[in-house]
């Protein structure tokens, strides 16, 4: 019997994605491997990504018989946690700092985040699990990092883009992106069954054999390793595509994302563009800078491996046990 029973609530849907669930999963199945159950708290948009990549975690519609809570929602602060919490350990995954959070334990693996940004937003005595290196990332990543990097190292020509922004492709530019690259490069876009675009991008997979459309993809390891450069959205897939190495053109997406590609592009593991202002202008160019200059994917790619080793889940999910156990201890 599993020592410990964390119930998670993580925010999905059509304008936000798939990501705060993904990231939660990964970091239960981390938790998982240590003993401990978890399930996730029953939202219908959550429900959906679960049913395709853990259709075997529970769902519960309440919160009670469990030990401890992850939270990963932005539309909730410190008197939502507390009443959901109610005095047990409480984990809460944020990227924002905008907002009061009554946690025992936050993680924020925004590149360039600091301990004062929480400064007055989090209660006395709160761990703080900041940075890269604390982002919840599966296994598989870390499996192909060495050859994968080793293979960077090399160089060569662009013959793979992936294209992935996003399970639901929120802004709805993948279309656009993989049309305007149609004939550069074999193409693997990645997106979700419940993406609005996902018709029209069967049809250019359909109508373009350079074209491989991949949905709801349990993959993302082997086609992040594959390919030569990325087109990629600036959320927490940004440190999947750090671990491996991958050049990388990031599309920033949402504004919560602005501040990690900033520092990204500033650390010269990435090219950032905003997409709602600078897509039509930009985007042409910034792409054939990444296939035709060898040295500057080899530089991007150096940088990017430094920024994250990807044993993020392992760190946090130790960590959110200890706290778990040390209050278990002292209850006793």
């Amino acid at each position: 019997m599993a020592d410990e029973r964390i119930l998670f609530v993580a925010d999905a849907g059509s304008a936000i994605g798939g990501g705060h669930v993904m990231r939660s999963l990964t970091l239960a199945r981390a938790l998982e491997a240590r003993g401990a159950e978890c399930a996730f708290r029953s939202h219908p948009d959550g429900d959906a990504v679960l049913d395709v990549f853990a259709p075997d975690l529970f769902r519960f519609d309440d919160d009670e018989g469990f030990d401890a809570l992850v939270i990963d929602h932005y539309a909730l602060a410190a008197p939502d946690h507390a009443a959901l919490a109610r005095g047990r350990p409480l984990l809460v995954i944020d990227d924002l700092a905008d907002r009061p959070l009554g946690a025992d334990m936050v993680l924020d693996s925004g590149m360039g985040r600091r301990a004062g940004d929480y400064r007055g937003l989090v209660p006395d005595g709160c761990r703080l699990l900041l940075g890269p290196n604390h982002a919840p990332m599966r296994p598989d990543f870390v499996a192909l990092r060495a050859e994968t990097l080793a293979r960077r190292a090399e160089g060569g020509p662009v013959r793979r883009i992936l294209i992935s922004l996003g399970l639901t492709d929120v802004g709805g530019f993948t279309l656009p992106a993989a049309r305007r690259l149609g004939g550069a490069a074999a193409l693997d876009v990645v997106v979700g069954s419940g993406a609005p675009s996902l018709a029209a991008l069967t049809a250019l997979a359909d109508a373009d054999p350079s074209v491989t459309l991949h949905v709801d993809t349990r993959d993302m390891a082997r086609l992040t390793a594959q390919a030569d450069i990325a087109i990629g959205g600036g959320g927490s897939s940004s440190w999947e595509r750090c671990v491996l190495g991958l050049p990388t053109l990031l599309l920033v997406l949402a504004d919560n994302q602005t501040q990690a590609a900033v520092a990204l592009a500033e650390a010269g593991a990435v090219i950032a563009l905003d997409a709602a202002a600078e897509f039509e202008t930009g985007f042409d160019a910034a792409v054939a800078r990444l296939i035709a200059e060898d040295a500057l994917r080899r530089r991007l790619s150096r940088a990017a491996a430094t920024v994250c080793d990807g044993l993020g889940a392992d760190r946090v999910a130790e960590a959110f046990l200890a706290l778990i156990r040390s209050r278990s201890g002292a209850a006793g």
